[in-house]
């Protein structure tokens, strides 16, 4: 009953988005509501979780405030360089750098502020509104890729050392670079060079760009947009938590190359969550690398998959059936190219 009822709910959270206009417009609370319902339906309030729920998205709250304050100061000053950066270097060059220096460099700086340095790098470029949505969405990809290298990329990179730091892989700062880097790197760049074809504006294309807007963004929009992404994170963690019944009774048991597919639940669900259930020192490289490539991919799909997407998404005011028109195809491209490198162990 519980587990029937839990697919429901995944159905609900997949679907209501784009179905639902006023779901689509307030989907931090759509997600915080389900989040709610699932956490219940599972029996899930443990003190554990209601401590995380309040407590972990706190720093990243924090992050997003901060540097959305220092960037509404500097916005103007970024603007003039960057303005003036464009008149000798051109355009389809900045871009496909901007995403490859971005993807790789947010295994360092943090997908976090990997995610809030290029909303500053959208708003100054000269482009319209589609070709920025599906910048957005192929910038984030590249980040949520690389930001796994290191543990100080994202959660789920933390997770996963921690987890394999003893027998018999000794996981340390390396490992992920070393596991996932002959992937990782070179659909960074791919996706760079891919994001220099969508960058010339269309005469057709006359809806106002996303830099239009965010110019006129006010200083309680930044602390608005804050407070949202907020409950965003705590609805995403009320979702792992209520899921997890799901998690333990069918994905632990599947195989590696089933494993990697069926992770495109990632997409609606936090993928740091489902590496904490999925990976462990009894599983073999292979299934580790599956598992956690599955993971990353898929988490660029939708909004709700990964921290990048519901900054930039908030900040930019991409809706989900925008996100969805490319980020689905495009995830699923990269999902069946992955898939086959790791079918023949080509990497």
């Amino acid at each position: 009953m519980i587990i029937a009822g839990l697919l429901v709910i995944f159905l609900v959270v997949l679907i209501g988005p784009f179905v639902n206009k006023r779901i689509e417009s307030n989907l931090e609370a759509f997600l915080f509501f389900m989040g709610v319902v699932s956490a219940t339906l599972s029996n899930a309030w443990r003190s554990e979780v209601i401590h995380e729920g309040f407590i972990a998205p706190i720093n990243i709250t924090l992050a997003v405030l901060g540097a959305g304050v220092v960037f509404h100061y500097v916005r103007k000053y970024i603007d003039h360089i960057m303005r003036r950066v464009l008149v000798t270097v051109p355009l389809a060059v900045i871009v496909c750098v901007g995403i490859v220096i971005l993807g790789l460099l947010s295994s360092i700086i943090s997908a976090i502020i990997a995610a809030l340095l290029l909303v500053e790098f959208i708003t100054v470029l000269p482009l319209h509104r589609q070709a920025e949505v599906k910048l957005t969405i192929i910038a984030c990809f590249a980040i949520g890729l690389g930001a796994a290298l290191t543990p100080l990329g994202e959660p789920l990179s933390t997770i996963v050392v921690s987890k394999l730091s003893g027998e018999p892989y000794h996981a340390s700062f390396y490992y992920l670079f070393h596991l996932l880097a002959g992937y990782v790197v070179p659909a960074v760049v791919v996706l760079g060079l891919f994001g220099t074809f969508v960058v010339q504006k269309k005469p057709e294309d006359t809806a106002e760009s996303l830099a239009a807007e965010e110019e006129k963004e006010k200083l309680r929009d930044v602390f608005i947009r804050a407070g949202k992404i907020y409950i965003f994170v705590m609805a995403l963690i009320f979702l792992g938590a209520g899921f997890k019944p799901l998690i333990d009774t069918y994905l632990l048991k599947l195989s590696s190359q089933v494993l990697f597919w069926v992770n495109m639940v990632s997409a609606i669900l936090d993928n740091a969550t489902l590496a904490a259930a999925e990976i462990g020192p009894s599983l073999s490289t292979a299934q580790i690398k599956s598992a956690l490539l599955g993971l990353l991919i898929s988490g660029g799909m939708l909004i709700p998959g990964n921290i990048p997407n519901i900054i930039a998404a908030h900040a930019l005011h991409i809706k989900s059936t925008e996100w969805a028109k490319l980020g689905i195809p495009l995830g699923l491209i990269i999902m069946t190219g992955t898939a086959v490198l790791l079918w023949f162990g080509l990497l």
